[in-house]
């Protein structure tokens, strides 16, 4: 009876939609990179909590923003623009991270994997997380039975979302049995981490001069 009373227009929007989270998730980001040097550093079992963080939180975030929130940020931009350039930050601190871990020997002892929370937090200042929060609100969530569409559209960017992130973590586990040295994992740590910089290229272009 629920699917009765849905309009039609979101159910012709699921297979879109649905592509559009398999594309937003399963391409590079900040989360992806950090979920592959997290399989690599720790394997797939000990970051079974950051990839949970993600996806539950990534669809937390539609609801919020959907809910208003989009809203808070255009009465007080001064919010967003903090927001934004406080996560630049905290990005820069996680690459710095990634690029100073070891092997798993080395990692299991040294440090931790995410935990469920640092990555559920980690996507209100994740730039990728709010490019594809305000596509999912803006483009598939009609305003006719807009409360059903949003959980809609929540629930299937979360279902799409848990299985293609957990292909960069099996992607850094598959990795282990390549790099074997010690050199070499610090090397594609590295790798992670300055591919994690380099994603916040939008907000070092508004940086620039006009």
């Amino acid at each position: 009876m629920l699917i009765d009373s849905l309009p039609i227009l979101s159910l012709s929007l699921l297979g879109p939609l649905a592509l559009f989270a398999l594309v937003s998730s399963i391409t590079p980001g900040p989360n992806n990179v950090m979920l592959a040097s997290s399989g690599l550093t720790f394997g797939f079992r000990r970051t079974i909590p950051h990839m949970l963080g993600v996806t539950i939180g990534f669809s937390f975030m539609i609801l919020l923003v959907g809910l208003g929130l989009g809203a808070l940020f255009s009465q007080a931009p001064w919010l967003y623009t903090a927001l934004k350039y406080g996560g630049a930050v905290y990005l820069l601190y996680l690459a710095w991270k990634i690029a100073r871990s070891g092997p798993m020997e080395d990692g299991s002892q040294r440090a931790h994997p995410l935990t469920f929370m640092q990555a559920a937090l980690f996507q209100w200042v994740n730039p990728k997380a709010w490019v594809m929060t305000v596509g999912v609100v803006a483009t598939y969530t009609p305003q006719q039975g807009f409360l059903g569409n949003l959980w809609i559209a929540a629930l299937v960017c979360g279902v799409v979302n848990l299985p293609s992130i957990s292909i960069w973590v099996s992607f850094g586990m598959a990795l282990r049995r390549v790099l074997h040295r010690p050199g070499a994992v610090r090397a594609f740590n590295l790798s992670m981490a300055l591919l994690l910089v380099a994603s916040l290229y939008p907000i070092a272009l508004e940086l620039l001069p006009q």
